[in-house]
């Protein structure tokens, strides 16, 4: 065989392999809205209470539902007792950021936060119910959902769009007395550190001499590296379109300005290929093909989770090809995949568990440890270093970190006991 007909060879199985691969991504999309059309929505109400006599109603509603209501009117903290508050989590979203498709309104957002119910109800048993506010106020937004807080145990918020989510939040937690969880932002850290900490000892590498770049300084991106630097991974390097972000930078976000203080300790400046250039660690939340492989050839033994969703900022085998040493992405058809699954489920049924009233620094860290620790030291490899998606001990192991650091810092309401 020529080479000539070799190559017409090799690009004609690349085509029929590109081709294969649109048609299965088309049945997955035409799959998803026949499902959802059949499903008409993934959640239903279901009642815990039997109404099928006179006698079973007069005890759940009138007469007898007076009774936990002048309870509860005279201890408010008795809801948790006598509703389902106690394990009620609103998932609320303006439809500003949703997933990669943008600002397309909170009606189009529903499906996702009707997803998060799924999700919450699967892997750990906790209840959640979706909102979509129609607003893209700060005040308003923060005003609504603070003024049904009363009936949920904690508040997941779902793709706001930064900077506004980042203020939202804030409010929130000054106002509400109950915990509040951006995932965009936190969740995304967490499972991040968690994977880090695995590619770090199967790396050799040491903690707190690191080197870490993060391209992307929305909101995940902020979140991560505010997370890596209270976990103490070393020197933090932000980038965003412009290139490496130092204090001091015009145009910079409140989210942004706020990590600058604290990150590009040797203030740096310079495009994304001029950090990578002995980094440790890069954490893409950007976009597609932004790194190739000769920039990853200038890492030191380089750990590359490029998360961008669907197409990473850098495909596994070409990161690979430029001598990454362990890789990890946002997807689920190559090893270690990063995703927020392995976080909120657990946390929250964490948080529900001893009535926490807020979710705080050292909670985020131990779950992130809790997470990474599922998978004992001896199993650890390049291509495993944070848990499947579906691996039922991860929910449990965070749930129980989570709300012994909830005790150990004094925000808790009930005593903890073992969360099984």
């Amino acid at each position: 065989m020529t080479l000539f007909s070799l190559c017409i060879k090799i690009n004609v199985v690349l085509k029929i392999n590109l081709f294969n691969m649109e048609d299965k991504l088309v049945d997955k999309k035409q799959l998803a809205i026949e499902k959802h059309k059949e499903w008409k929505g993934k959640i239903e109400v279901i009642s815990r209470a039997k109404v099928t006599t006179p006698e079973e109603l007069s005890i759940a509603y009138t007469p007898g539902v007076a009774e936990p209501c002048l309870l509860i009117a005279e201890d408010e903290s008795l809801a948790y007792d006598y509703t389902r508050k106690g394990n009620l989590v609103a998932v609320i979203t303006d439809g500003t950021a949703v997933l990669g498709l943008g600002d397309i309104g909170p009606s189009a957002g529903m499906p996702v936060m009707e997803g998060k119910w799924a999700l919450f109800k699967e892997f750990a048993g906790v209840d959640a119910f979706p909102l979509c506010v129609d607003s893209k106020d700060v005040d308003t937004i923060v005003n609504t959902i603070a003024l049904i807080s009363k009936s949920f145990g904690g508040i997941n918020l779902e793709d706001i769009a930064a900077p506004r989510c980042f203020e939202i939040e804030k409010k929130l937690k000054e106002r509400c007395d109950i915990p509040v969880f951006h995932d965009d932002q936190h969740g995304t850290a967490i499972v991040v550190g968690a994977a880090l900490l695995n590619a770090v000892k199967v790396t050799g590498k040491k903690m707190g001499e690191l080197r870490v770049v993060i391209n992307g300084a929305g909101a995940a991106g902020v979140a991560i590296g505010k997370q890596l630097i209270a976990m103490g991974f070393g020197n933090i390097i932000m980038c965003d379109i412009n290139g490496i972000i130092c204090e001091g930078d015009e145009n910079l976000n409140s989210g942004q300005e706020e990590i600058s203080h604290i990150s590009n300790l040797n203030k740096e400046h310079g495009k994304l290929a001029d950090a990578l250039k002995g980094a440790d660690i890069f954490v893409g939340v950007s976009r597609p093909h932004l790194v190739t492989k000769e920039m990853v050839a200038t890492m030191n033994n380089g750990i590359v989770f490029a998360m961008a969703n669907p197409v990473p900022e850098i495909m596994p085998d070409e990161a690979k090809a430029g001598g990454a040493a362990v890789v990890g992405t946002g997807r689920s058809d190559y090893p270690n995949q990063i995703n927020n699954v392995l976080v909120f489920p657990g946390l929250f049924k964490g948080v529900l568990a001893v009535r926490a009233k807020d979710i705080t620094e050292n909670m985020k860290i131990a779950a992130a440890h809790a997470i990474a620790a599922v998978i004992p030291e001896e199993e650890l490899t390049p291509e495993y270093v944070i848990p499947s998606s579906f691996d039922k001990r991860v929910a449990l192991a965070v749930a129980n970190a989570v709300a012994k650091a909830a005790v150990e810092e004094g925000i808790n309401r009930v005593p903890y006991e073992e969360i099984k």
